[in-house]
């Protein structure tokens, strides 16, 4: 029963700073910077699941999200952001926008490779790193090294300074205080 009750309790928290954030980002006072949604570009049905649910709700709120462009977890943030009405931009390695995945609302081709993982980092309030990889591990050690906040569900690596969280769920709890206590 115990149990029952803490879901009632999370549930009413993360409703309450939905709500919270939902009105910060509708005031000139609005958190103009991202909130990174990161991942490998050949992530698995678990890991585009969750991608796609956090962006989606964290869209919802009124945040933009940024991410690398392409496909995978990348692809199902941005479809996840896209179709809950929200901004989504993509940082792309190459120097075109030819391999951008169709839910960008603005695709920026860096002609970087991977070092557009850098601007990813620095472009946002804080990253949420849905599975690994190296490309993946790179933005988070950059996002770590510029003092971001750092969520990571379902890690290949354990990374010192970042937060891992169990579930989609915890994630966006954790992202939702994150904003709430900068406000």
């Amino acid at each position: 029963m115990s149990s029952v009750v803490e879901k009632d309790v999370v549930e009413s928290t993360v409703a309450l700073l939905e709500q919270r954030i939902t009105a910060q980002q509708k005031s000139p006072q609005r958190f103009k910077q991202a909130i990174a949604v990161i991942g490998p570009g050949d992530g698995d049905a678990r890991l585009c699941d969750a991608a796609y649910a956090i962006a989606e709700r964290l869209a919802r709120c009124g945040l933009s999200i940024v991410c690398g462009g392409r496909g995978g977890v990348m692809q199902a943030a941005a479809r996840g952001a896209y179709e809950a009405g929200g901004t989504v931009i993509g940082l792309l390695p190459e120097n075109d926008d030819q391999a951008a995945n169709a839910y960008l609302s603005v695709a920026i081709p860096t002609g970087m490779g991977e070092m557009r993982n850098a601007l990813i980092a620095r472009s946002c309030l804080c990253l949420v790193a849905v599975g690994g990889g190296m490309g993946t591990l790179s933005e988070m050690a950059f996002g770590l090294k510029l003092g971001k906040a750092v969520f990571c569900l379902y890690p290949e690596f354990d990374l010192p300074g970042a937060t891992c969280v169990a579930d989609h769920d915890e994630a966006i709890e954790q992202v939702l205080k994150y904003l709430a206590a900068a406000i």
